[in-house]
């Protein structure tokens, strides 16, 4: 990965589309700006060049979530999945046949949506743990309910578990910020799987005991986790609803909660509906 003054793509849109500026696909000096004004309030070196450190920290930590598969892809039911070859990693391609099955995304309009989501959020696969290393300026930006002040911000910064602890403490099932639940049950999976009481229900829903191991969901159930939540939030069948950009959208907000990276999601997912239908 680097990216930098030149550079053009679709990894060039997706950094654009984070950092909130108009994605073009082309690195000019509107991109670089940006980019050396958000390493700067992350505390990296402020050079314009988006190397696997900005890259990582932009869009949370990268880790390998299964064996890849191997070539060629066996297509599932009808689901083309060989088409899909060369425009999703080869490791997500072979989690899709169990997680068709389980969670009902088994229709290419379906699967089409849910990878659209999957691919955005975790920044075109990569990503699957949330990025906790906030500067203190992120953390006043991000997160000010929780850091009203620059000196308690700055108490935190850096220091991604306290941070996750703080942020995440006496919800979603977690417990007081002292119990550590904030960070043990912090967004992992492609689209991130937050809270205990959301690690609970998908343990029950797998027969596992997510809990025992929650670092399960960012290696071996990324996907599963994601599709998980595409189900419990009805998305499987909002996606029924058919493949005009007023559905992506409408997807778009249950997953995000707004309509972030919308122009990369709908043109992911008319990619990926043209190889499935």
């Amino acid at each position: 990965m680097l990216l930098k003054l030149g550079s053009e793509g679709d990894d060039v849109k997706k950094l654009q589309e984070k950092l909130g500026i108009e994605a073009i696909g082309k690195f000019g000096p509107k991109t670089d700006a940006a980019v050396k004004a958000w390493q700067t309030a992350n505390g990296l070196t402020a050079d314009g060049i988006v190397g696997d450190g900005t890259w990582g920290k932009l869009f949370g930590s990268a880790a390998p979530a299964a064996p890849v598969a191997a070539s060629p892809v066996a297509n599932s039911g009808n689901l083309k999945l060989a088409n899909l070859k060369g425009h999703i990693p080869d490791a997500v391609i072979a989690m899709i046949p169990d997680t068709a099955s389980k969670f009902g995304i088994n229709t290419p309009l379906r699967l089409a949506h849910f990878l659209a989501q999957c691919g955005h959020e975790s920044g075109g696969f990569r990503a699957t743990q949330e990025n906790l290393n906030y500067s203190a300026k992120g953390l006043m930006g991000i997160f000010k309910k929780y850091f009203p002040t620059a000196a308690l911000a700055a108490s935190y910064e850096r220091k991604p578990e306290k941070i996750a602890n703080r942020v995440y403490a006496s919800r979603m099932g977690n417990g007081a910020e002292a119990s550590g639940d904030g960070y043990k049950f912090r967004g992992r999976g492609y689209i991130q799987l937050t809270g205990k009481e959301n690690y609970t229900a998908f343990g029950k829903a797998i027969n596992e005991n997510i809990l025992a191991n929650p670092d399960s969901v960012s290696s071996k159930y990324a996907l599963l986790s994601a599709a998980w939540f595409f189900s419990k939030n009805g998305l499987h069948r909002m996606a029924d609803e058919g493949s005009s950009d007023q559905v992506v959208t409408k997807i778009t907000k249950r997953v995000n909660g707004g309509t972030i990276g919308l122009p990369d999601r709908i043109k992911h997912f008319k990619e990926y509906y043209k190889l499935l239908a």
